[in-house]
């Protein structure tokens, strides 16, 4: 693999472990709340306000962190699985039509998390939340919508890393699937 394959794919990984962290942290809490909330409501019968909207951010940042996961693992939804016995081709084309797809849905929703109307900072989706508190605690909902431009940058360099990494691996084989280094013996 050549060494900017290399560093994209140990990029991707590294940040793939972190988000596994952060999105383990959320789902243990998640459960943590939902489970405060069963016990007051139903033990005591006094539930306290805050717990159904914390695990409700907890679940946003599980689930957006979880698509990120998802797609490096290859678990994300996809409308068609094809062979790998396919011809490389059209492998190659399908691997393309992917990662347009991706760029094409999640591109414009990284761009308005940056910019509002008329290419607005201010109006930003981020702007407006850093102004925007939770409606039973004290916290700026921005600690729960910075998790769209984490997850779709992260996706993008799991895509990126996929991506040098089939190139990197298309230019070390033939076209009979011999590698180069049997036809320089």
């Amino acid at each position: 693999m050549t060494s900017l394959a290399t560093f994209l794919e140990r990029l991707s990984f590294g940040v793939d472990r972190v988000l596994r962290a952060i999105a383990l942290v959320g789902l243990v809490l998640m459960v943590a709340f939902i489970s405060l909330q069963v016990v007051a409501r139903y033990g005591f019968s006094a539930p306290p306000a805050w717990t159904e909207e914390a695990a409700r951010y907890a679940m946003v940042w599980v689930g957006l962190l979880g698509a990120s996961i998802s797609y490096r693992t290859g678990f994300d939804p996809r409308l068609v699985k094809l062979p790998a016995t396919l011809p490389r081709p059209v492998l190659g084309l399908a691997a393309l039509l992917r990662g347009a797809a991706v760029v094409t849905f999640l591109g414009p929703i990284l761009f308005f998390c940056f910019y509002g109307p008329g290419l607005n900072p201010a109006r930003s989706f981020l702007a407006r939340n850093m102004h925007t508190t939770a409606e039973t605690f004290d916290m700026p909902t921005i600690f729960v919508a910075v998790t769209v431009p984490i997850f779709i940058i992260a996706i993008f360099l799991h895509g990126l890393a996929t991506c040098a990494r089939s190139l990197a691996n298309l230019r070390a084989t033939g076209p009979d699937g011999d590698t180069n280094a049997s036809h320089h013996a």
